[in-house]
C-alpha cells in the first residue's frame, strides 16, 4: 500500500475522531493522539484461533494495543507488530502487563493457524482476533477503522487498504489513544510508560 493512500486513511480516521472532541480531562501528556472520552472503539468481541470469544473484559488489568490488519501485510502490519513486541520486550517485567491484540480484517484468507502462527513469529502472549465478515464490518464500524479490497494483477488476487494505527487502552479497559502509523517505538514506548504508571 502507497504511503500517500496511508497518509490519507489515517488523516480520515483522525477526522472522524476529532469529531467526538476526546481528550478533555485525561490530565496525561501523550505522545500519540489522546482519544480519551472516545465514543467509539468501547467494544470488541470476537473469536481468537482457538474458536474462544474474547472481549476488552479479558484484557482488564493491561494496557492492551489493538491493531487491525492483516497476515499478508507486506510492511504496516508485520512492523507495527514487530514494533509493539520490541517495546513490550524492552519495559522489562513491566512489559507483562502490555497486551497486543491483532483483529483481521482478511478472514477469508486469515485461517485460526495462521492468524496463531502469526501472532506466534512476534509474541506469543499476543492474541489474534477473527471473525465472520459481517462480524468484522461490525467491529470495524465501532472502531471507525477503514479497510477494503484492492485486486491483484492476477486474477482473484488482492491485497487489503486499511486503516494504519492502533489503538491503546487502559488498565481499565477504557480507549485512551490512537497511535499513528511510523510514530516510532520510542513514543510509543513513552506513552505506554505513562499509562502503567497510572495504573
Amino acid at each position: 500500500m502507497s504511503s500517500r493512500r496511508f497518509a490519507l486513511i489515517s488523516i480520515a480516521t483522525l477526522l472522524l475522531a476529532g469529531c467526538d472532541k476526546p481528550g478533555a480531562g485525561s490530565g496525561a501528556s501523550f505522545k500519540a493522539v489522546d482519544i480519551t472520552g472516545a465514543e467509539y472503539a468501547r467494544t470488541l468481541s470476537l473469536q481468537d484461533p482457538d474458536g474462544k470469544t474474547r472481549t476488552l473484559a479479558d484484557f482488564k488489568g493491561k494496557v492492551t494495543v489493538v491493531f487491525f490488519g492483516y497476515t499478508q501485510c507486506p510492511d504496516v502490519c508485520p512492523t507495527t507488530m514487530a514494533e509493539l513486541a520490541q517495546v513490550k520486550k524492552s519495559l522489562g517485567a513491566d512489559g507483562e502487563r502490555i497486551q497486543g491484540v491483532f483483529v483481521t480484517v482478511d478472514p477469508d484468507r486469515d485461517t485460526p493457524e495462521l492468524l496463531k502462527a502469526y501472532m506466534a513469529s512476534f509474541d506469543p502472549s499476543f492474541v489474534a482476533l477473527r471473525g465472520t465478515p459481517d462480524q468484522t464490518a461490525a467491529m470495524a464500524r465501532e472502531f471507525k477503522v477503514f479497510y477494503a479490497k484492492v485486486p491483484g494483477k492476477a486474477e482473484g488476487t488482492y491485497t487489503m487498504d486499511h486503516t494504519a494505527g492502533s489503538y491503546v487502552f487502559d488498565a481499565a479497559g477504557k480507549v485512551r489513544l490512537f497511535v499513528r502509523y511510523g510514530s516510532g517505538a520510542d513514543a510509543l514506548a513513552a506513552d505506554l510508560k505513562t499509562l502503567l504508571a497510572a495504573g
